[in-house]
Order: C-alpha cells, then structure tokens, then sequence
C-alpha cells in the first residue's frame, strides 16, 4: 500500500467519524431540547399539525383533481357519441371490455381503465347485469372510479332494461378473455 492510499483512507476514515460524531451530537442536543424546553416541545407539536393539515389538503387536492378528471373523461366519452346499430354496440362493446382489461393491469391507468368499462356499460343492454360482472371480475379501485362515473352520469339508468336484442354474452365474454371469477371486491 503506498503512502498516498493510506493518507487517502486515513482522510476518508476521519470524514466518516466527524460526521457520525456530528450526527451523534445532534442527536443529543435534539433530545435534550426535547425534555428540557416546553418551547421546543410546543414547536415540534406545531409542526407536526402544520404537516398533518399539509398531507390533509394534498389529499384532498388529489382526490378533487381525481374527481375532476372522471368528470372530464366522462364528458369527453359522451361529445364522442356512442354507437347506434346492434352490430356497431356490440363491436364497441368487446372492444372497451378489452381495453378495459389491458388497462386494469396497470394501477396508474385506473382512470382509463374505468372509462373504458364505463364505455362498454353505456353501450350494453342491461347494464344492472354488466355491473354485477364486473363486480366480480374487476378490481376495487377502478369499480370504485366506474362507481363515481356512473353516478356522475344521470342518463345512465341502471335498473332498467333493455327490451331489444340481447346483444352480448357478457359472461361468456369474460370467460373467453381469461378473467377470473371472484376477483375483485372481497
């Protein structure tokens, strides 16, 4: 070992002591203050309420600008129309349910996701039936933004159905594309 990795070793060994020691002190010194002064007491309170409150309005900011964006993706579906024909429904349909799949792997996609199956709600002719599928077969977080979507959306009727053709098979449509039964709420 030469004489300048030595130094160097030395000179890095002193650097990590002086700042663990400074690191140590500090330590000390906080927790002394901590028990010592009332005033520094009352300080570390208040500012954990300050950030307490911080994390509460970032919350609820996040959630507002979730809500937001639901609102608009809902808007935006209904200026871009739905399907008229049995056969055009139908082929929207199975394409929404399978985005909606593809996008439901992806947790950041969740909005997209919902949309996609909100798409394919709007298009199918019971859509009571449709929800109780997709309440076994997707999962809790986009059910949830689908939730807040369908009742965003007041032209969506629910409870009623659809006298026409039936359409799809949607159990058979989820079966088809591999989605396993049971999966979802709990």
């Amino acid at each position: 070992m030469s004489a300048t990795t030595s130094r160097a070793a030395v000179v890095a060994t002193a650097t990590v002591a002086a700042v663990a020691a400074g690191v140590l002190a500090y330590a000390a010194y906080f927790d002394y203050r901590r028990r010592h002064s009332p005033e520094f007491r009352k300080q570390l309170r208040r500012s954990q309420r300050q950030q307490q409150r911080a994390e509460k309005d970032h919350a609820q900011a996040s959630a507002n600008a979730q809500r937001q964006a639901i609102k608009d993706a809902v808007d935006e579906a209904k200026e871009e129309g739905f399907p008229a024909s049995a056969e055009e429904k139908e082929a929207y349909f199975l394409e929404q349910v399978q985005a909606g799949e593809m996008l439901s792997a992806d947790p950041s996609k969740a909005v997209d996701a919902a949309l996609a199956f909100y798409k394919a709600l709007k298009v199918y002719p019971t859509p009571g039936d449709l929800i109780n599928i997709y309440d076994k077969t997707v999962s809790k977080p986009i059910l949830d933004i689908l939730a807040e979507m369908i009742a965003y959306d007041p032209s969506l009727r629910i409870g009623t159905s659809y006298t026409g053709p039936a359409g799809v098979d949607v159990a058979e449509l989820m079966r088809e594309m591999g989605a396993v039964p049971g999966v979802g709420l709990d």
